[in-house]
């Protein structure tokens, strides 16, 4: 097996978790799973209540409002949502359920894993990790209607 796909389990990248003002957040790791990748998020100070989460084209989380990480990692051009009709793009990840102690810990897979998705992740510009004020709806276009973007990290390969 290459060091580019390392074994089940492995940790492949973390992100350091931020909120605007510069407060920690949390912590994200990328790991391979079975025949994909998940992500295991481990998050404080968020508003209980499901929260979107979605990987973002550019390893930037320029504050106020991280709008520099660009839109969601989608390589193959695809509708947003997971309930569209060709399936969730890669930057589409499921919605965080935030405890009413405003923390969360979960492992979350990436969908619809592409041969290259380890390129498209740690291409020249890099890829962010997002948490959003509100959940995804899982189907408007194009990016779930899920509110502004309240924590950012930038995945850098272990």
């Amino acid at each position: 097996m290459s060091d580019t796909q390392g074994m089940a389990g492995d940790t492949i990248g973390t992100a350091s978790l931020a909120f605007a003002n510069g407060s920690p957040a949390g912590t994200a790791m990328l790991m391979r799973s079975g025949d994909g990748y998940s992500i295991m998020v481990q998050a404080r100070g968020l508003t209980p209540g499901a929260h979107g989460f979605h990987l973002h084209t550019t390893g930037r989380c320029d504050a106020p409002d991280f709008t520099s990480a660009g839109g969601h990692l989608n390589p193959g051009d695809r509708s947003h949502g997971r309930l569209s009709a060709q399936g969730p793009h890669l930057g589409d990840l499921t919605n965080l359920q935030v405890g009413s102690d405003g923390t969360v810990t979960a492992t979350v897979e990436i969908p619809n894993v592409r041969a290259d998705a380890l390129a498209q992740i740690f291409d020249t510009d890099g890829t962010a990790v997002m948490i959003h004020a509100g959940p995804d709806d899982y189907r408007s276009d194009p990016a779930g209607d899920a509110g502004s973007r309240v924590a950012c990290g930038v995945l850098v390969r272990s």
